[in-house]
């Protein structure tokens, strides 16, 4: 416990220089014009209180004042790539991503609107994408390497329609106690423009999440680590 109780007050003391934004998406290997089809605050910092409105695509203290007016037109079953930097212009290749000591899980998740550039959901939100905690490495290990992308297929059953994907990451580093965790995530918005049929099960944002969840309140620096991502499992068709 001493040695969480020191990286606490030490991580603490970096925790201005740390944070992150979801801020571009790429097509197919394509990436997109920066900051086209997104929902963006002009701060980049986290949400902790995981019953908060803003969990679904942020917003509140980090008022979202960057609204796309477009739609990204995207073919069920394409590959979609989720770029994050430290701010709204950080140099992805040479800037900071997120601090490396902001250890936790990626995850992305959709809901189906009546139109992309509307108003954001609390229902309807399903996971497509976790990567957590696997043989001592990260996702946000693996998002720092690859410069803040990581890459996640679009079910090939979903309907045609529009959609809200949301990114978002929980940084670890001080979840010791609730709230802690730092939970960072924003919106693209997209349109399937071919799909199936399937309807996946739905889930409300907030409501996913619990103060209490294994995954949430969590000691990243206990001497063994076996990590449970919080929310539904992947939906797949």
């Amino acid at each position: 416990m001493k040695s969480f109780s020191i990286l606490s007050v030490l991580l603490a003391a970096t925790a201005a220089s740390a944070h992150t934004i979801f801020q571009q998406i790429g097509i197919n290997g394509v990436m997109q014009t920066r900051h086209q089809y997104m929902r963006l605050p002009s701060y980049d910092g986290p949400i902790t209180d995981v019953t908060a409105t803003e969990m679904a695509c942020n917003g509140g203290p980090n008022p979202l004042v960057k609204i796309s007016s477009d739609v990204a037109s995207v073919p069920a079953g394409a590959q979609i790539t989720l770029q994050w930097g430290q701010t709204l212009d950080s140099d992805f290749d040479t800037g900071l991503i997120i601090d490396a000591s902001h250890k936790g899980p990626v995850m992305v998740y959709m809901s189906k609107v009546s139109s992309a550039t509307g108003a954001i959901p609390n229902s309807g939100w399903f996971k497509i994408y976790e990567d957590g905690y696997t043989n001592g490495v990260w996702g946000v290990d693996k998002l720092i390497t690859n410069k803040g992308k990581v890459t996640v297929t679009l079910p090939s059953c979903l309907p045609a329609g529009d959609y809200l994907l949301r990114g978002e990451l929980i940084a670890l580093h001080a979840a010791g106690s609730y709230p802690g965790a730092q939970l960072y995530m924003e919106c693209a918005q997209i349109r399937l423009t071919s799909g199936g049929s399937t309807s996946p099960a739905t889930y409300n944002i907030p409501g996913i999440y619990a103060g209490t969840d294994a995954g949430i309140k969590f000691n990243l620096y206990a001497s063994t680590i076996s990590y449970t991502i919080p929310g539904p499992r992947p939906f797949t068709c």
